[in-house]
């Protein structure tokens, strides 16, 4: 089905159909021979993560030999987010509690809203899911109408900030998809990168069928440990926990998550994400030097990376790599085409050097 204004719906397909690589992910840019090439096409902090959160990570490789505990992280989770425990499951990695929902929640109309991080719906293709989606339209700043949800859908999937557009939708506008017998799925994994966390749903217990994803490895760089956590009613969580295998989170993982929801690694959070807003303004103006080759950012951006719009993207991206820089091809994503590309926000020496490259890039005879 497809409607106009502002944005369209489409269904989707079963695992094994035709277009966009769902599995496509910015770490392919940085494989293989782009190991050494700068990236600014994983959103991962950079220089992360900090000795001392190394250091804690490191202590807790004495108790390997035990079993997984992670009562004292859930409870260190919980308390972060003024929650029962209840309502809180570690996972690895917020990827995994997509895997989760899609395999344990019995849905029939799964929507999800595009373009955003294309996880969740290969999730829930793979568990032999139809999909429907909601593409938002480059027209209206990408930005969410609750009107445009298909009532009939009884789970909803949204980014918030949303990768890779980094619009931050209101809460109110997200709290209006909530309705009874609905499920409703905020991806958060990129909110402690906004300063103060504004428009943010974790905590929240007052929006039925609410469930909260956050990943802790984006802002502290643990990618490679994968670390996450789902918020939801105790009866979502119990269902997800049955779908979990047994002790699903490493011993260091869950050293990590109760050590990054302290308060001198939430108050180092908080001044990154200033940090990286200062720095995202710096990237921004500087592309918008190249307005005149036909540079466009989508703005506002409120996450720690920018969606740009540009000619010939394709062949940039690829003279980019020659220069020595990676960035996100957009194309994976539903919604958007060849002409878009992700950047990560990185420090202003960075920003300038990449800023440089892309000047050689677009001017470049074709």
């Amino acid at each position: 089905m497809d409607t106009h204004i502002p944005m369209r719906t489409e269904a989707g397909a079963r695992a094994g159909s035709g277009g966009p690589d769902l599995r496509h992910h910015g770490d392919a840019e940085v494989l293989d021979d782009g190991s050494a090439l700068v990236d600014l096409a994983v959103n991962v902090r950079a220089d992360t993560p900090p000795a001392w959160l190394r250091e804690h990570v490191a202590a807790s490789l004495g108790s390997l030999a035990a079993y997984p505990d992670g009562r004292a992280a859930r409870a260190a989770v919980a308390a972060r987010h003024g929650l029962p425990v209840e309502r809180v499951l570690l996972t690895a990695g917020a990827a995994e509690g997509f895997v989760l929902l899609a395999r344990a929640l019995k849905v029939r109309r799964p929507v999800v809203v595009h373009p955003q991080f294309t996880e969740p719906e290969a999730a829930l293709r793979d568990a032999g899911h139809t999909v429907g989606r909601v593409l938002l339209r480059e027209a209206d700043g990408f930005r969410l109408d609750p009107a445009a949800v298909p009532e009939e859908a009884d789970l909803v999937v949204v980014g918030n900030p949303t990768n890779p557009t980094s619009v931050l939708h209101p809460a109110a506008s997200l709290t209006e998809l909530a309705r009874p017998g609905r499920t409703l799925v905020v991806d958060e994994a990129f909110m402690d990168a906004v300063p103060g966390e504004r428009e943010a749903l974790a905590g929240r217990t007052d929006v039925p069928g609410l469930v909260v994803l956050r990943s802790l490895t984006k802002t502290w760089g643990l990618a490679g440990l994968r670390i996450g956590y789902v918020l939801a009613a105790p009866e979502t969580i119990t269902e997800l926990e049955r779908a979990q295998p047994l002790w699903p989170v490493s011993t260091p993982a869950l050293a990590a998550a109760e050590a990054c929801v302290t308060p001198r690694a939430l108050a180092e959070a908080a001044h990154a994400a200033h940090r990286i807003a200062a720095d995202r303004d710096r990237l921004v103006a500087g592309l918008g030097e190249f307005a005149g080759a036909g540079v466009r950012v989508a703005e506002p951006a409120e996450g720690p990376f920018v969606l740009v719009r540009l000619p010939d993207a394709a062949a940039v991206r690829h003279r980019l790599r020659g220069l020595g820089y990676a960035v996100r091809r957009g194309d994976t994503f539903p919604g958007l085409g060849e002409e878009w590309l992700r950047l990560a926000v990185r420090d202003r020496a960075t920003t300038d050097g990449f800023l440089r490259a892309l000047g050689r890039a677009v001017t470049a005879p074709a």
